[in-house]
């Protein structure tokens, strides 16, 4: 009997079990594992949040897909505040994780084996993840003259700030993004997971009208409460942007069951109302970012790029699983570039998400 072909056999090895090697070197060390690697967040939940959650949990019934009408707006006037949108026929809906949208975009927008979908040369790997599992072809560039005469792109992916690399795209290039995709009948979906966390730049959304004109068409932005709000382990994300492909988004994930459940929800309407709380955590993040670059630069690491997000991109100018082995023999868990892209060969991708404590034995131990 023959069996179809595993839907896995279309995807790479996992990410993080590429990593497993250098973990366990790591965890060898007298003074144990400092994971810097996988970038998940180790502070509090604010206690608002929490109690919103709680506050919810007695929720017996089907929630919406769409949201719930207070979830929506505060979905639309968060975009207002943090990306200088218009409410306005702004298209807006919850997803479970921004990965999840991320994974499932080219699929549920049509995308298939005739299709390309473009991402940047070195990325996050669930985009070409997502292209694949909707089999279409997947091309790496950075810039729209490298496509050349490249034949049925439905999708472009843009991530700024960038993960891995931090990188900033400016307004002028996003632009020429969206303007060429829209004459090719394309979608852009912009990654904005880590748009409050600019350090060295401002970050400027997909959704602002210095991008998309007075128009939302064919544009779409991702944004995450992962890093924002420490809510990793809520899966509370969204998608806003063009209100026709947000409404077609909708149709397909009410078939399958793409729902987040109603106290999540709730917590996310608090979540997106706390300027505080996230502020407070911007800042923690910018203090362990200066204690870690300090340390690195003088342990004999370049940084690139890293102007903005939750990331360091350090080269020792060498292949990058020596670097991860080196520092694997410190204690000391990073991501090898290789995982985002052949581009990312000679780069390690370093997380700000440790406690202050290991931010600090981290600077120990390099300057050892």
């Amino acid at each position: 009997m023959n069996r179809p072909t595993p839907v896995s056999a279309r995807l790479p090895e996992f990410t993080w079990d590429a990593l497993e090697a250098a973990a366990a070197l790591a965890a060898a060390h007298p003074g144990g594992l400092i994971n810097l690697s996988i970038g998940t967040p180790v502070d509090p939940v604010p206690p608002s949040i929490r109690q919103a959650l709680a506050d919810a949990s007695d929720a017996p019934g089907y929630p919406l897909t769409a949201g719930s009408p207070a979830l929506r707006a505060a979905m639309a006037a968060w975009a207002a505040r943090a990306c200088g949108a218009d409410p306005e026929g702004l298209g807006v809906l919850p997803v479970v994780g921004s990965k999840e949208l991320v994974a499932w975009l080219p699929t549920l927008l049509g995308i298939g084996s005739q299709d390309v979908v473009v991402v940047p040369s070195v990325a996050y790997p669930t985009y070409e993840d997502g292209a694949r599992l909707a089999g279409a072809t997947v091309v790496r560039a950075d810039s729209l003259t490298a496509l050349g005469p490249t034949p049925r792109v439905r999708l472009v992916w843009v991530n700024s700030p960038g993960n891995p690399t931090g990188r900033v795209l400016p307004a002028p290039h996003l632009r020429k993004v969206v303007d060429w995709a829209r004459e090719r009948g394309a979608v852009v979906a912009s990654d904005e997971c880590y748009l409050p966390l600019g350090w060295e730049a401002e970050p400027v959304s997909v959704l602002s009208p210095q991008v998309c004109g007075d128009s939302y068409d064919s544009v779409l932005a991702v944004h995450s409460l992962s890093k924002r709000s420490n809510l990793a382990g809520y899966r509370a994300g969204f998608v806003a942007g063009d209100s026709a492909l947000v409404a077609e988004l909708l149709k397909v994930r009410k078939h399958a069951g793409m729902i987040m459940p109603a106290p999540v929800q709730a917590a996310m309407v608090t979540a997106l109302a706390d300027e505080r709380d996230a502020t407070e955590q911007r800042e923690r993040y910018r203090a362990r970012r200066a204690v870690l670059r300090a340390a690195f630069t003088a342990a004999g690491f370049t940084v690139e790029h890293s102007e903005a997000g939750l990331y360091l991109w350090l080269t020792r100018g060498e292949d990058c699983w020596a670097t991860v082995d080196w520092l694997a023999r410190r204690g000391i868990l990073v991501a090898a570039g290789a995982l985002y892209g052949p581009a990312g060969a000679r780069h390690v991708r370093v997380a700000l998400t440790a406690s202050d404590q290991h931010v600090a034995a981290v600077a120990d131990r390099l300057a050892g």
